[in-house]
């Protein structure tokens, strides 16, 4: 830290208790009270440089009695301590001007009017010089002389003090110091030739510094006081500071003064960010209520400039504190902004008010929910494609919505054990998302399974209910399959789970036949054209070798999927038997339509129409033994011609 030597004399004042005398040899004639702490002095040293001291010993009668004239000075910046200084300077004894003391003896010096009017070379003068040519060039001693204002707010404000510190800290933290090639003073060691080596006495060394790195002040001026935070980030921003760096220094900041940001710390996080550490005292509940609501207003209201975990612990802890509902509302818009990047855990905030009775905040994210999707539909995202030019294109968004309905397909699973969470809250929120946005309905049919597990005293209504908010046709295979077997769903979601899947069966079958059509119409024609083309062989027989696989893998998938059907209408049956008619009339009462076997012919390319299912999976069967001999034959045709 600078510092300038004032003064040439040698000290000559000692302290005793709480008094300090002057040991020139010479009796005091003055008694200076600030304070608690006296001072024993002589009128002639202070009359020649402060305009108020020499005022007050002239307007102070002298008494007979007392051979000591004893005044009092109230307020003055700094104190006790100040005052020994500046008596230290109307004396001549040597004192240090820095950093750390510049701001109160000028704040004293201008209170007590040392001027140049009362000697040259006053107090002020020093003090002013020594903070505009020394401090301000400084990042440390700007930092510093900031921090001491706090002390001497009103007087430091009136000498513009406080507004030339900040200037010059936003000056220098938008300094790239990469670009200019020398580092911040003060900041990186020793100093620095322009190509980046180190200097030692003016000599070059093959030694080079590290890179700066924009983050190089957070850590600094999260020492400061929030008002003085406050005005730095603003002086930034008038800078031109990227908001992306003013969005982490507000990150920084509240990480030091509120702990509970700092409970869900990542250990992945990388190593080269600064980690705050917790000095001294927390804050008060009260001032950590503050501070939440000013972090809210100074943060930038873009996408993605802020890391959407600390959003969410920033609004856990608003919670916990109660911070006003507009804060609330304004770090639920900012999460909704960037809900696409949240994480399961995230979502997952306990209920802090005791009106609630679940366990997890389900309202809180409904609403943020309701936040992104306003945003969707704002940006024209409102469904999954739209028509140009006759061509169907798909949604940029439709990805981020995506990520979103698995997110909320998860916290519904997670938040379904509760047995305080009513049924409307429920669906309310699982309704929420659009149903183009789920590829698959296998998240939401496993929540409405946990669901229906903790809540046994729903009655039949309200179960189906429920679960029409999934789209059958949208489970997968294993999906159905669990489905057809889950005693809690109700028979009509059952019966319905069921169709699908048969109708699913049935169309890839149908497919497999066609592809098998297709692979030996490709082999024939790929025959012919190795008979024109013998150069190719090595590349034909690489293909046939792959067909092959192909052909047999398809021939096991059709042989499992026959099993399946066969298996799948065995329980139709059932249900059918069950229900006192028949399955397909059960069906058709159901869905109000006539199911029409569909199958596809392989040589004809046509769709034959059949009345009775059995007997359309028995020419299945016959039809695939025909092809697997064919496929067969084909095969051992092919091998008999691959060289060894």
């Amino acid at each position: 830290m600078a510092c300038v030597k004032l003064g040439s004399k040698a000290d000559a004042f000692q302290r005793q208790g709480q008094a300090w005398f002057c040991t020139t040899g010479l009796p005091s004639d003055l008694v200076v009270e600030v304070g608690e702490m006296s001072f024993h002095l002589h009128k002639f040293p202070l009359l020649s440089r402060s305009g108020v001291l020499s005022r007050l010993i002239t307007e102070t009668p002298e008494s007979e009695e007392e051979e000591e004239c004893v005044i009092h000075l109230l307020n003055i910046p700094g104190g006790a301590k100040t005052f020994e200084l500046v008596v230290k300077f109307c004396y001549g004894v040597k004192i240090e001007l820095t950093a750390s003391n510049v701001v109160y003896l000028w704040c004293a010096a201008e209170h007590l009017e040392m001027t140049e009017e009362h000697g040259e070379g006053n107090l002020i003068s020093q003090a002013e010089t020594f903070f505009g040519e020394v401090v301000l060039r400084s990042w440390k001693d700007s930092l510093r002389a900031l921090q001491t204002c706090d002390d001497v707010l009103p007087h430091a404000e009136a000498l513009h003090i406080v507004r030339s510190c900040i200037e010059s800290l936003a000056a220098k933290a938008s300094t790239d110091t990469n670009l200019l090639g020398w580092p911040v003073l003060e900041r990186g060691g020793p100093v620095q030739s322009p190509d980046g080596s180190v200097l030692w006495n003016g000599i070059s060394t093959v030694a080079r510094p590290k890179n700066s790195s924009s983050d190089w002040w957070y850590e600094d001026v999260a020492n400061l006081t929030l008002p003085h935070y406050k005005r730095l980030v603003a002086a930034m921003e008038s800078q031109g500071i990227r908001q992306d760096i003013i969005a982490d220094s507000l990150a920084f900041y509240a990480k030091r003064y509120l702990p509970g940001l700092n409970r869900r710390h990542v250990s992945g996080e990388s190593s080269t960010h600064l980690t705050p550490v917790i000095l001294g005292s927390l804050p008060s509940e009260e001032d950590q209520k503050i501070l939440v609501e000013e972090i809210d207003r100074l943060l930038p209201m873009e996408k993605g400039l802020v890391q959407t975990k600390f959003l969410f612990g920033l609004l856990r802890t608003g919670m916990i504190l109660r911070v006003s509902y507009s804060c609330t509302s304004n770090l639920e818009k900012r999460i909704g902004m960037q809900l696409d990047q949240a994480a399961l855990e995230d979502l997952l905030m306990p209920t802090f008010s005791y009106s609630m009775e679940t366990l997890y905040n389900v309202d809180c994210v409904q609403r943020i929910l309701d936040h992104f999707l306003a945003m969707d539909q704002d940006t024209g995202a409102a469904s999954p494609c739209s028509i140009d030019d006759g061509q169907l294109i798909e949604s940029p968004s439709l990805t981020s919505i995506t990520m979103v309905a698995k997110l909320i397909d998860g916290y519904l699973a997670e938040v379904a054990p509760d047995v305080n969470l009513k049924l409307p809250k429920f669906e309310a929120l699982a309704a929420a998302v659009p149903e183009y946005a789920r590829p698959l309905d296998d998240g939401l049919y496993r929540a409405i399974d946990i669901y229906l597990k903790s809540h046994p005293e729903l009655v039949e209504s309200e179960r189906e209910q429920l679960c029409r908010l999934m789209d059958c046709q949208k489970l997968s295979l294993e999906a159905c399959t669990h489905a057809a077997q889950n005693e809690r769903l109700p028979i009509r979601t059952i019966v319905q789970v069921l169709f699908f899947e048969q109708l699913q069966l049935r169309t890839s079958i149908a497919g497999c036949f066609l592809v098998s059509d297709n692979l030996d119409g490709s082999r024939q024609l790929r025959s012919g054209l190795i008979g024109n083309n013998e150069g190719g062989w090595p590349s034909a027989v690489k293909e046939n070798q792959v067909l092959k696989v192909g052909m047999d893998n398809m021939r096991m998938r059709v042989s499992e999927l026959e099993k399946e059907c066969s298996n799948m209408r065995q329980e139709i049956e059932k249900v059918g038997r069950g229900k006192g008619s028949s399955t397909w009339g059960l069906l058709c009462k159901m869905f109000g339509f006539k199911i029409k076997s569909q199958i596809c012919s392989a040589e004809e390319g046509s769709v034959s129409n059949q009345n009775n299912g059995n007997s359309k999976v028995e020419k299945l069967k016959n039809r695939f033994v025909v092809k697997h001999k064919k496929s067969s034959y084909i095969s051992a045709k092919e091998s008999s011609i691959v060289p060894p």
